[in-house]
């Protein structure tokens, strides 16, 4: 058999099998990395594959380990878990429900903004989901709120974290994009090519999460007009609402502080994203510290939670490294770039192939997987066919969002299943969640139809 037919099927064999093993159950990181090794022993049995390649690990590790824009993700997950030690989101729910407890799906909307500031102040999903389900669900469902909406709001106004600045995932997609982006450029002999940063995909996202939001106020204001029973008004009585502007301050100036400080050094172009992070790790402890809850007990949990967080992510990239040197050297990179080459409607073909292959794998891996495994081994040809690298990265973080509220193994849902009381049930938080996805689905079609969306303010700002 060719040499190179016999490789790429091999490197086709080995994706299935990668995602198969996943599906059985078995750690992440490890499968990547051992169902790899096997395939490159099989590999080098037929002939297909040279074990030196392996070599080029160790220059990887230390290029991840040395990479100052990576430095950005253990001080966000930082910032993060101290914020939520700090109780700024039982304040934010407490003084949001007051304001719009009068009207029907009041409490719904509190829940999507708060979970906006938190995504913009924090960008951790799961802390958000967790403590939203802990103070805002036993709230809704006093409220007389529909079980199945009350999880889906929770669950959804989690997930914001995923896509609005700052993000973890956009952090490690735009120094992959930017990496690739330049390689693309040069192969086609651009050899001064317009580099791509983080900062460009953060400021990329920035609308698309508020078109998100949007949307999903919108929902809620659909149910209050078609089945007001699903989200009844949760009247406050008047002496509770004296003083409410005061309590509105109070809860929202230190947040939209840190929001500024960090976001706001990142856009204007001030700081980069590993400056602002270091920025918002101590302004998040310095606001644990006002509120009177930061000790040595908090400070070592907040440390160990971010070590292990951030050694979950970073062990789930080195096994990805070993899968993507082992796809690409037995000509995996060759048999993607023909297959999505040879799609129907060139480019936005593509594009369209790869956003449904994320889409269907979010029912069943996590997105950083598919992030380690997908992206390297698509976008290259993607940006060789002309896709706009921010608009692909933002697209893609708008996509894997989804991953986090797609049964069965949807993450949002798992964190929401462990806070929430026994008479809400897992298949109440799986229907909740469906009309949420169709929202994500309706936002990347817009996304898709007004790329604008996407690109307008990275072009203004930078």
């Amino acid at each position: 058999m060719d040499p190179v037919l016999l490789g790429e099927i091999l490197a086709g064999t080995m994706f299935l099998g990668v995602i198969g093993m996943l599906m059985l159950g078995f750690p992440v990181a490890f499968t990547l990395a051992g169902t790899s090794i096997i395939f490159a022993y099989i590999g080098l049995y037929f002939g297909v594959f040279d074990m030196s390649n392996l070599r080029a690990l160790a220059g990887r590790y230390t290029g991840y380990m040395l990479n100052e824009v990576l430095v950005a993700v253990p001080l966000f997950i930082f910032m993060g878990v101290m914020l939520e030690r700090s109780n700024i989101a039982e304040q934010l729910l407490t003084t949001m429900g007051k304001l719009f407890g009068n009207m029907r799906g009041g409490l719904g909307i509190s829940v999507i903004l708060v979970g906006a500031l938190l995504a913009a102040s924090t960008g951790v999903v799961g802390a958000t989901v967790v403590t939203m389900g802990l103070i805002s669900l036993p709230a809704m469902m006093r409220a007389g709120y529909d079980p199945k909406l009350a999880c889906g709001t929770i669950c959804a106004s989690g997930t914001l974290g995923q896509i609005i600045p700052p993000s973890t995932v956009l952090i490690f997609m735009g120094d992959m994009i930017a990496g690739m982006h330049s390689q693309v450029q040069m192969s086609m002999g651009n050899f001064a090519p317009k580099t791509v940063s983080v900062g460009d995909l953060f400021a990329g996202a920035f609308i698309p999460g508020l078109l998100l939001v949007g949307l999903y106020i919108c929902y809620i204001l659909f149910k209050a007009v078609t089945d007001p029973e699903s989200c009844p008004a949760t009247p406050i009585p008047p002496e509770e609402r004296k003083g409410i502007w005061k309590e509105i301050v109070v809860a929202l100036v230190p947040p939209l502080m840190l929001i500024a400080a960090v976001l706001g050094s990142i856009l204007s172009g001030i700081a980069t994203p590993t400056e602002a992070a270091s920025v918002g790790a101590v302004g998040a402890t310095l606001l644990a510290a006002l509120r009177w809850r930061l000790n040595l007990t908090v400070l070592v949990d907040v440390v160990r939670r971010t070590a292990v967080i951030t050694s979950m992510i970073f062990i789930i990239l080195f096994g990805a490294s070993v899968f993507a040197i082992v796809f690409r050297q037995m000509g995996g990179d060759n048999l993607v770039h023909e297959f999505l080459a040879a799609m129907p409607g060139g480019a936005m073909g593509a594009m369209v192939t790869v956003m449904i292959i994320m889409f269907i794998l979010g029912f069943i891996l996590d997105t950083f997987e598919i992030i380690f495994i997908v992206l390297p081994i698509t976008a290259p040809t993607l940006l060789m066919l002309g896709i706009d690298p921010v608009w692909l990265g933002v697209m893609i973080g708008v996509n894997l969002q989804t991953s986090f509220l797609t049964p069965p193994f949807g993450f949002s849902l798992f964190y929401l299943r462990g806070v929430a009381p026994n008479n809400v049930s897992t298949m109440m938080i799986y229907r909740g969640a469906v009309p949420f996805v169709a929202l994500q689905i309706l936002a990347i079609a817009l996304l898709f139809i007004f790329p604008g969306l996407v690109t307008w303010l990275p072009s203004v700002l930078f």
